[in-house]
C-alpha cells in the first residue's frame, strides 16, 4: 500500500510545483489554493509536531515563538538546497513590499540551514518589523508577511504545510487584545477555504474540549470533512481513563472526524535527538498498541499528509483555473468601469475629449432621429427631436385652439344646413368642429407625458426653478366680441367719419393675445426640460463614472442655464415684438382674407332678397338684383359698420400673425437656439469645450481620486499576477 502511495505521489510532483508556484505569487490571497495548514492553541506542541514532519528545529522559547505565517515545502531534487525568503502579507505596502522582498537567504544543504535556522528566524523577524524579544522593545508582535522555507534535496519528500501562530486567549507574554484578534483573523483567513486541510494540533493530556482550534475548524468546516486532528504529547497522559479518552477519539468513537485523529509523539525538551523510530517505539505499550497503526506515528502522519495534498490538489486543479479565468474577467470589468487611465493632464484630456465626441455624435443622431444607429437609442428620454416635435405639435395646436381671448364671429358662405367645411377660413372655430379636434390634441399629449412641467424632479427645479415655468391652465375663449369690440370702439374713438383710430386695433390684438406670452412660456419649458434630460441622459450613456461625472454637470450646468435663457429671452423677444407694436404686414393673403370677409358679409346681407334658380346643368344658384347690391348696407349705422370692419380687420390680421409667431417661435427660439444654433445647449459639452479647459479645471473634473488611483493599481497588479497564475496553470 504504502509502495502504490510513494509511485502516485512521486507521478505528481509538477502539480505540486505549480501550486508551491502559485503561492510563491502571493495568489491565495486571489484564488484559494490547495494546502496543509497546522493549527491549534499556544503549547499544543505545534512548533515540535513541525521539528518531526520537515526536520527543522523550530525554536521552543516564547521570543522566538511563531509570529508570522510559515511555508515549508520540501521537494524531491538532485541537489542539496534551502532558500528562505519573505512572501509580503495581502495588506502590504509598496514601501514594505520591496523592504521584505529584499530578503533572501540561501544554504547549501539542510545541515547548515538547521545550524543557522535560528539566526535566520531572527533576522527574517526583524525584517518584517517585529520587535526581537516578544516581551518588551519596539515593533509589532505579530505579522501577516509569509517566511517561506523551500527544502530541496534526494531524499526529501513531497510536502508543502503552513503553520499559523497559535491561538492565545489571554494577553499575556507582551501580548495585546489586538494581537489576539489578529492572531485569530489570519488562523481563520487560511482555514476558511474549502481547498484547505486543517491540520487541528491538540494536546493529548489536554481536555479537547477546552481546544478553541477545534471551536474554530468547525466554524468553516461544519461537517469535518477536510479537518485532521493531531494528538500530541501522549507521554504526559498517565491516568487509564485519559488514555482510554485518547484511543476512543483516534478510533472515531469520539468527536469523529471524516479525515480521523493522528496519535504522535514528538521530540521535546528532554528526548534529546532521537529517531522517529526511536520516539515511535512508545506505542507499543498499551493501550496504544492496540490503536490501527496507520493512525499513530510521524511516519504514518506524513503518508496521509503527502496522500491528502496529492488528492485535494488533483481534485482542484482543473476549478483552479476556472476561478483565475473569472477572477481575471471580473477585474478587467471592474478597471474597466473606471475607464481609460487619468493621471496625468494629457490623459485627462483625451478621455474627457473623448467622452465630449461621442456625446455629440449622440446629440447629432438624436436630431436626426436615427434611433436605429444604437440601440442605446431605445432609452426614452434620447429620443430628443420626437418630443420636441410631439410637444411642438400640442404647442399649436393648443395655439390654434385656445390662444385668443374671444371667438371670432362665425360668417357661414352657404346656407345654415349646409355645415361648412374645415378649410373654410370664415368658419376655423366653428363650435361643431371643436370636439374632434380637441380628441386630437387629447391624442398628441398621450405621446408627450415626460414632457410636462409639473413632473420635474426636485434637481431638475433646483438647476432650472429661475428659468422654467410651472403647468398653468388657461381660461377657454368667451364669446360676446361683438359686445367687447364695440366697448373697445367707444373707449378709444375720436372725431372719425367712416373711418376708425388705428389704436382701436393695437389694443385689441394685444388683448386677443394676452395669453401668448404665458402659452409659450409652458412651451419653452417643456422643451428646456426634455432637452436638459436628454443631456442629462446621454452623458449618463457615455460616462460611467458617476463620481466624475457629477464633477463634469456642475462645470457645465451654469452654460446650460444661460443657454436656456437666451432661448427664453429669444421667446419673449418675439411676444413683445407681436403684442407691443402697430399691426402690420406685407403678406398679401391679409388683403384677400380682408376683402373675402368684405364679401362674405355682403353675401349675407343679399341672401334674403336672393332669387334661387336652377341652370341648365342642375346646379342650385342665387340670383340678386344689381341694384340690391348698392343698397345691400343701407340702414347700418356707422358705427355699427366701423365695428365689423375692426372685427374683421383684427380677424385676418390675428390669423396671419398666429401663424407667423408659432413658426417664429419654433425656428428661432427652439431650432435656432436650442437645438442647430451655435448657443444651442447641446453644443456646450464639445471637444472644444475640453481642449480650452485650464488644467486645474480639467483635475477637478476627470481627475482619479486617491482612493481611485490606488483601486485601479490595485485592479492592475492582481490582473498581472491572474495572468501570471494563469501561465504557471497552463504550462
Amino acid at each position: 500500500m504504502a509502495v502504490g502511495r510513494d509511485i502516485m505521489l512521486l507521478s505528481n510532483p509538477t502539480w505540486l510545483e505549480k501550486v508551491d508556484k502559485l503561492r510563491d505569487l502571493n495568489i491565495g490571497q486571489h484564488v484559494p489554493l490547495p494546502q496543509l495548514v497546522v493549527v491549534g492553541d499556544q503549547s499544543s506542541g505545534k512548533s515540535s509536531l513541525l521539528e518531526s514532519l520537515t526536520g527543522i528545529p523550530f525554536p521552543k522559547d516564547q521570543s522566538l515563538c511563531t509570529r508570522h505565517a510559515t511555508q515549508i515545502t520540501s521537494r524531491r531534487d538532485s541537489e542539496n538546497c534551502v532558500n528562505i525568503c519573505i512572501i509580503p502579507g495581502p495588506h502590504a505596502s509598496d514601501e514594505h513590499r520591496k523592504h521584505v522582498e529584499a530578503f533572501n537567504e540561501k544554504a547549501s544543504s539542510g545541515f547548515e540551514f538547521r545550524e543557522k535556522f535560528v539566526g535566520i528566524l531572527k533576522e527574517a523577524n526583524n525584517k518584517m518589523g517585529l520587535r526581537a524579544d516578544i516581551l518588551t522593545g519596539d515593533g509589532a508582535v505579530f505579522s501577516e508577511d509569509v517566511l517561506k522555507i523551500e527544502v530541496k534535496g534526494p531524499h526529501e519528500d513531497y510536502l508543502t504545510v503552513i503553520d499559523v501562530p497559535g491561538i492565545f486567549r489571554t494577553t499575556t507574554q507582551g501580548t495585546t487584545k489586538e494581537d489576539m484578534a489578529m492572531v485569530r483573523e489570519l488562523v481563520k483567513t487560511y482555514i476558511k477555504e474549502d481547498r484547505t486541510i486543517i491540520l487541528a494540533v491538540l494536546p493529548s493530556n489536554v481536555d479537547i474540549a477546552t481546544q478553541e482550534i477545534l471551536e474554530l475548524a468547525e466554524e468553516y468546516d461544519k461537517n469535518g470533512e477536510r479537518t485532521l486532528g493531531v494528538l500530541t504529547k501522549p507521554d504526559l497522559v498517565f491516568e487509564a481513563s485519559a488514555k482510554a479518552a485518547v484511543c476512543d477519539l483516534v478510533q472515531g468513537k469520539k468527536r469523529p472526524l471524516k479525515l480521523g485523529y493522528f496519535l504522535v509523539r514528538n521530540c521535546g525538551a528532554d528526548s534529546g535527538s532521537l529517531e522517529p523510530s526511536e520516539l515511535d517505539k512508545f506505542f507499543q505499550k498499551e493501550p496504544w498498541n492496540d490503536l490501527p497503526q496507520d493512525q499513530v506515528g510521524i511516519p504514518a502522519l506524513k503518508e496521509q499528509l503527502r496522500s491528502l495534498l496529492v488528492k485535494i490538489t488533483e481534485r482542484e486543479f482543473p476549478k483552479l483555473l476556472r476561478d483565475v479565468s473569472d477572477q481575471i474577467r471580473e477585474c478587467k470589468r471592474e478597471l474597466d468601469s473606471f475607464g481609460p487611465p487619468r493621471q496625468d493632464e494629457r490623459e485627462q484630456r483625451t478621455f474627457l475629449s473623448h467622452i465630449a465626441g461621442t456625446f455629440q455624435d449622440r446629440a447629432r443622431t438624436a436630431l436626426a432621429a436615427d434611433y436605429s444607429a444604437d440601440p442605446v437609442f431605445d432609452q426614452d428620454e434620447l429620443r430628443l427631436i420626437t418630443h420636441v416635435m410631439n410637444i411642438t405639435d400640442v404647442f399649436s395646436d393648443d395655439f390654434q385652439q385656445g390662444a385668443h381671448s374671444r371667438h371670432f364671429d362665425n360668417i357661414r358662405l352657404s346656407e345654415p344646413s349646409v355645415p361648412p367645411t374645415p378649410t373654410d377660413v370664415t368658419a376655423e372655430l366653428a363650435p361643431e368642429y371643436e370636439a374632434p379636434v380637441e380628441l386630437m390634441i387629447d391624442s398628441l399629449r398621450a405621446l408627450v407625458p415626460k414632457a410636462k412641467v409639473d413632473d420635474a424632479t426636485p434637481e431638475e427645479l433646483a438647476e432650472l426653478g429661475d428659468i422654467i415655468v410651472l403647468q398653468n391652465k388657461f381660461p377657454m375663449p368667451r364669446d360676446e366680441v361683438t359686445t367687447w369690440i364695440r366697448d373697445n370702439y367707444r373707449r378709444l374713438r375720436g372725431m372719425d367719419l367712416g373711418t376708425f383710430n388705428a389704436n382701436v386695433v393695437t389694443t385689441a390684438f394685444a388683448e386677443q393675445s394676452r395669453k401668448w406670452g404665458d402659452m409659450t412660456k409652458i412651451y419653452m419649458s417643456r422643451v428646456i426640460i426634455t432637452i436638459h434630460r436628454f443631456i442629462a441622459a446621454a452623458i449618463r450613456s457615455v460616462f460611467p463614472d458617476e463620481q466624475a461625472r457629477n464633477k463634469l454637470w456642475s462645470a457645465i450646468i451654469e452654460s446650460l442655464v444661460e443657454r436656456y435663457q437666451l432661448a427664453i429671452a429669444q421667446a419673449n423677444l418675439l411676444v413683445e415684438v407681436e403684442q407691443r407694436k402697430q399691426p402690420y404686414t406685407l403678406n398679401r393673403q391679409f388683403t384677400e382674407v380682408l376683402s373675402k370677409a368684405r364679401g362674405y358679409r355682403i353675401t349675407e346681407l343679399l341672401r334674403p332678397k336672393a332669387r334661387k334658380d336652377t341652370s341648365q346643368y342642375g346646379e342650385l344658384q342665387y340670383m340678386v338684383n344689381l341694384d340690391d347690391i348698392a343698397k345691400a348696407a343701407e340702414g347700418k349705422r356707422n358705427v355699427e359698420h366701423l365695428q365689423e370692419e375692426i372685427h374683421d380687420i383684427l380677424r385676418a390680421y390675428y390669423s396671419l400673425a398666429l401663424d407667423r409667431f408659432i413658426d417664429n417661435v419654433f425656428q428661432l427660439a427652439v431650432d435656432y437656439h436650442l437645438l442647430h444654433g451655435p448657443s444651442s445647449p447641446l453644443k456646450v459639452f464639445t471637444q472644444e469645450w475640453v481642449i480650452n479647459l485650464e488644467p486645474e479645471e480639467l483635475e477637478k473634473i476627470v481627475g482619479e481620486t486617491r482612493s481611485a488611483k490606488k483601486r485601479r493599481s490595485k485592479l492592475a497588479k492582481k490582473i498581472e499576477d491572474l495572468y501570471n497564475a494563469l501561465k504557471v496553470v497552463k504550462n
